[in-house]
């Protein structure tokens, strides 16, 4: 992994890996080799950055899971017109080639992805293509569907094809990420977040969702789905229509009925942090060596 530049804080590292001709920013929460049970990738949503789930990495670190996690092409630290990516499948040709990087630092050991929001359906799509991509897959309240009206669905029939690369807001209802307050603020002030999306992206979100759903039956990858069911940013109907769909033996959901868009940073968090770790430890736990 190539060190173009690299910032140390809070047991973490920033460096910067090079892939066509962008800069990502990559997040290592190391741990002793002998202590990784498995290694996991985060994968963050639209609009903002990996700094936000230092907490989710650090559980998983305290648990035994060595955790990387990188920002988005047109986000956060990484290079790229925010909110804008060069081709309609970037976004996963980057993660399977954060795959193979991540996996060259704990050769032999698990990976799991786990993808927030745009994350989640990013991570789906990457490992509906190549089902032998991770081990493993946690998808937390992704973008499986929008909440789109008729003009919305028109413009995005027709304005990817003249103008791909034109950013308009996102539109996101802030108050709606979660239901704590300091979170909606700190949303707010945090300079590296951004409000802009490109067309071809928006296009890409709500295209790649529908087909998430309607090839369900397909799937093919152990997963944990954790959804809120108050969701104001994504429809969690799309999350409930995908578990309803997919193989039982392949999936395990969990619908937060109360809980807003951010499950990790909503009050209720601890809880939702101790079932992802429960699942990922039913499954790994005695795999590190001693």
């Amino acid at each position: 992994m190539s060190k173009i530049a690299a910032q140390h804080s809070f047991h973490h590292e920033v460096v910067h890996n090079a892939i066509d001709h962008h800069s990502l920013a990559v997040y290592h929460w190391p741990l002793p080799e002998a202590d990784v049970k498995a290694l996991v990738l985060l994968v963050h949503g639209l609009g903002e950055h990996m700094g936000r789930y230092q907490h989710v990495a650090f559980a998983l670190q305290q648990a035994g899971y060595a955790v990387v996690g990188y920002d988005h092409v047109g986000h956060g630290l990484s290079s790229g017109k925010r909110g804008d990516t060069d081709t309609p499948d970037q976004l996963t040709d980057h993660l399977r080639h954060m795959v193979q990087e991540v996996k060259r630092l704990h050769p032999g050991r698990p990976t799991v992805l786990l993808g927030h929001s745009m994350g989640g359906l990013v991570v789906q799509r990457a490992a509906a293509a190549d089902a032998m991509l991770a081990d493993a897959v946690v998808m937390s309240s992704p973008a499986l569907a929008a909440f789109t009206n008729g003009i919305q669905k028109l413009l995005l029939a027709t304005l990817p094809k003249w103008l791909p690369h034109v950013r308009v807001n996102n539109g996101l209802r802030l108050e709606g990420l979660a239901r704590d307050a300091q979170v909606v603020r700190d949303y707010k002030q945090d300079r590296l977040v951004h409000p802009m999306i490109a067309t071809s992206l928006a296009a890409w979100i709500v295209q790649e969702g529908i087909q998430a759903v309607q090839h369900a039956e397909a799937w093919r990858v152990p997963s944990l789905l954790l959804y809120a069911g108050q969701d104001k940013l994504v429809n969690p109907q799309g999350s409930a229509e995908f578990a309803k769909r997919a193989p039982a033996d392949m999936l395990q959901a969990h619908c937060f009925n109360v809980m807003y868009h951010e499950i990790f940073n909503d009050p209720e968090k601890q809880v939702v942090l101790q079932k992802l770790i429960a699942w990922l430890d039913n499954r790994y736990t005695g795999v590190q060596s001693h």
